[in-house]
């Protein structure tokens, strides 16, 4: 079936990864059903394709009904929805674990079996970390359901609108020192969100049969060097402060404080410095980029597009050294 008569549903499609699979779905000539709680913060995205090739619709992962409707019609289907941090009702349990089920349940139903999951690297049902713990049992209720899905478990993932590189470029410009948790020395394997998007659709336009991707970009960095980088970056001079466990999980719960005042977000929660005592790379083992005949790209190509507005002069800065030449 050609792509131009296929229709995808894209729940999460407003989300930092679901805007680029959105694009690159459209790209590719599918037509796109965008499932959205609030479909009126997504009108931007109709124009990243043709009049009528992007649609919009109302739906909410707590409501079954509204899921059925959303995956009525469609030929595939990608779940981005994912959190970082809980907040009231969007919680892991309910996001990630029975919102994956009821998506896959909804897909089954409709007679989809073409269907890309959008997890994590970590995933694992006996994690410590509710959030990488809830990521595995989603993905074990979407293979329940639909033995075909796919599963992509993408390493930190960067990109202009990302909460990594800019969380910390903006924190440089305002406080003297970075914190360096449990001494900078967790493994990153960061992959630029397009990259991620781009398997997503190649995956749906190939067809899918149940395997799981881990993608990783091209080089691995600990967290120390990151923060390193964005340093160089921006071109400021800042102390990295080492941050034992123990600080940082204070420090955590007070973010979770923090977060629950309107409006403000959780710099660090408890269950993300759980996560950080653990590498986040690709097994080299399990299927990646190149079974998908993606080179991803390095993050040195990407980043420092969209960091250059946190230098002093922004594009127009110029580095004290050449300045003296």
């Amino acid at each position: 079936m050609a792509t131009e008569t296929r229709l995808v549903t894209v729940f999460g499609g407003s989300g930092f990864v679901g805007r680029y699979v959105v694009r690159e779905l459209a790209a590719k000539g599918f037509r796109v059903r965008v499932a959205l709680r609030r479909p009126h913060t997504g009108q931007d995205l109709k124009v990243m394709g043709r009049v009528g090739q992007i649609q919009l619709m109302q739906a909410n992962l707590r409501f079954k009904t509204s899921i059925e409707r959303a995956v009525e019609g469609a030929d595939a289907v990608v779940n981005c929805v994912g959190l970082l941090f809980e907040a009231g009702p969007q919680n892991f349990e309910a996001l990630h674990v029975q919102g994956a089920k009821t998506i896959a349940q909804a897909a089954s139903a409709a007679g989809v079996s073409n269907m890309v999951h959008i997890s994590s690297i970590g995933a694992d049902v006996d994690s410590e970390s509710d959030y990488s713990r809830t990521k595995g049992e989603g993905e074990n209720a979407v293979l329940a359901a639909l033995p075909k899905a796919a599963i992509l478990r993408p390493s930190i993932i960067f990109g202009p609108e990302d909460d990594f590189f800019n969380k910390f470029a903006a924190m440089a410009g305002m406080a003297p020192a970075l914190p360096l948790i449990g001494g900078g020395k967790t493994e990153f394997q960061p992959v630029y969100v397009a990259d991620v998007a781009e398997a997503a659709a190649t995956l749906i336009a190939k067809g899918t049969t149940g395997q799981t991707y881990e993608l990783g970009g091209p080089q691995t960095y600990t967290f120390k060097a990151l923060l390193e980088y964005v340093l160089e970056t921006i071109d400021k001079k800042r102390f990295l402060a080492p941050l034992p466990w123990p600080i940082a999980n204070v420090m955590g719960f007070a973010g979770e404080l923090s977060g629950a005042l309107p409006f403000m977000t959780p710099f660090l929660t408890r269950d993300q410095v759980t996560n950080l005592r653990h590498d986040n790379v690709t097994n080299p083992e399990a299927k990646s980029f190149a079974d998908l005949g993606i080179v991803p790209e390095a993050l040195e190509a990407i980043v420092p597009t969209y960091l250059e507005r946190y230098r002093k002069y922004g594009q127009f800065h110029e580095r004290a050294e050449h300045v003296a030449e």
